[in-house]
């Protein structure tokens, strides 16, 4: 699918379509089952540089992307349980002698920082409290889908099962989708942003907009974590924003017309 978005913005990226798909494209690249990775290197480093990924329920990278992609709340996966992620994403497991136990099995796997994360606590959030708030406020859900596969926006066909379309941009382009986003629905709260993951703000939070009757589109990569994985593949000064497909071809209609055709638009363009 041509995008006029793509073009009027300029993007030096691929768009990136999330699919759900009962089977994963036989040129699709994806994680070794088990093998721990942030998925937003597969939609930094591969979608977005034109490349067709899969991700399934024993390829998500880390419990964090499994429940982001939509099969379940896979943070019941994480060592020790449930409640050593609210004190890994909070304060830590230091203090915990479970969570100490624990820490000794996670430094066997030789990874200094993940050991060290773990038992001093990525502190993202307050509390364990805090954070058991947030998992409980945070949409998750089991897809109906066996996979979900990110392709190039120029990919896509009328076959796919399109969900949301993410663009990775600098402030110049996000300033455009979201002014793109309001167009003709000025009095609406068209876009959100907020904290959580970065493979989350592109999955669950963006599938829960669906549920509504305008969906409104996600800007993401507010993950410290994720930007320090996405940052080497496409820059610090990118962020994503993530229409859902309702919203995109919306956006998609009102392009010919709009600021986007007038100088001011342009003369960003050009510096």
């Amino acid at each position: 699918m041509k995008s006029k978005i793509v073009e009027a913005i300029g993007l030096p990226t691929h768009a990136v379509a999330l699919i759900w798909s009962d089977a994963a494209p036989a040129d699709a690249i994806s994680l070794k089952p088990g093998r721990w990775a942030c998925l937003m290197s597969l939609f930094a480093a591969t979608a977005a540089k034109g490349r067709v990924c899969s991700i399934n329920r024993e390829t998500y990278g880390c419990w964090g992307g499994g429940t982001g992609m939509g099969f379940g709340n896979c943070y019941e996966k994480f060592p020790g349980g449930v409640q050593c992620f609210y004190r890994f994403l909070s304060d830590g497991n230091e203090k915990s002698e479970h969570g100490r136990e624990v820490a000794k099995q996670v430094a066997a796997w030789g990874d200094h920082h993940w050991t060290d994360e773990f038992l001093k606590g990525e502190r993202y959030l307050k509390d364990s409290d805090a954070v058991e708030r947030f998992l409980m406020a945070s949409p998750m859900r089991e897809i109906p889908a066996k996979c979900v596969v990110l392709k190039p926006l120029e990919m896509v066909d009328e076959r796919d099962d399109v969900k949301n379309i993410t663009f990775f941009v600098d402030p110049d382009r996000l300033s455009a989708l979201v002014v793109l986003a309001k167009y003709t629905e000025p009095d609406e709260d068209n876009v959100i942003m907020s904290w959580a993951a970065g493979c989350q703000s592109v999955g669950i939070f963006a599938y829960e907009e669906l549920r509504r009757e305008s969906p409104r589109a996600v800007v993401g990569l507010t993950d410290l974590s994720a930007r320090a994985t996405v940052r080497p593949l496409l820059g610090k000064d990118v962020m994503s924003f993530t229409a859902p497909w309702p919203r995109f071809l919306q956006m998609e209609e009102n392009v010919d017309d709009s600021f986007l055709q007038r100088p001011t638009w342009h003369g960003l363009r050009e510096h």
